[in-house]
């Protein structure tokens, strides 16, 4: 982990007590300390200050965690309805002395929901169309798409663009093959290509001189930063 920022100024809602990075992947995790029992201020401070973050930088994924020295049946009860909606984690932290040393123990009492991996459920993702994603994002951001496959079509000619919801990515006779997938948005795409961070593929990277995002651990993939639009889109 990387600590990012400490005591961090939110607009109007305070100050977040640490701001966290996952040094592998672009996951942020914004921390909330508390002594004592847990309370619902500290648990809609801890959601409060993950949705400011998030917004604000949305080309990372953002956890809640808060940590306390007891959290309580009733207030565990409370987060684990959040859990699956609020990527959120609960950390009980206790101070145990030996002799004339203080340890710190940490239990992680509630852990984020484990999500499905982007081809493990396939087959039930709701498939959409052009018209769609034309709306979703724009015609000129998809278009970008149709640039990217001709390049793509000069090594495996028979890919073709297959339109789900959560992303465009590459069919073949109608069976995925997401080594890439885009995400058109109204000005700009992201672009994600699925590869093994191996010290062949980074130096590749820094010798072509891409500027990338952080390599994302939970999905494989390196997310190039977004190309937008020349003109009004």
């Amino acid at each position: 982990m990387i600590l990012r920022d400490r005591e961090r100024i939110q607009p109007r809602a305070g100050r977040l007590d640490l701001l966290l990075q996952d040094a592998e992947s672009s996951r942020r995790y914004e921390v909330e300390i508390q002594l004592g029992q847990t309370d619902e201020r500290h648990v809609i401070r801890t959601i409060e200050y993950w949705d400011i973050e998030r917004k604000r930088y949305p080309q990372y994924e953002h956890t809640a965690v808060i940590v306390a020295e007891d959290i309580t049946s009733r207030f565990l009860n409370v987060i684990s309805l959040f859990n699956g909606m609020i990527p959120l984690v609960a950390i009980q932290m206790k101070a145990l002395r030996s002799g004339d040393k203080i340890g710190l123990v940490f239990t992680t009492v509630l852990d984020q929901m484990s999500l499905g991996l982007v081809d493990e459920d396939e087959e039930v993702h709701e498939v959409t169309d052009r018209a769609w994603w034309e709306t979703r994002g724009s015609k000129a951001t998809v278009a970008m798409a149709d640039e990217i496959l001709e390049l793509v079509k000069a090594l495996a000619p028979d890919l073709e663009l297959k339109y789900n919801k959560f992303y465009i990515g590459l069919a073949k006779d109608g069976q995925p093959n997401n080594f890439v997938i885009f995400r058109p948005q109204k000005n700009a795409i992201r672009v994600e290509f699925r590869l093994p961070k191996t010290d062949e593929t980074e130096s590749a990277v820094l010798t072509a001189g891409l500027d990338v995002m952080d390599y994302d651990t939970r999905w494989g993939r390196y997310p190039a930063p977004e190309r937008r639009c020349e003109e009004a889109c």
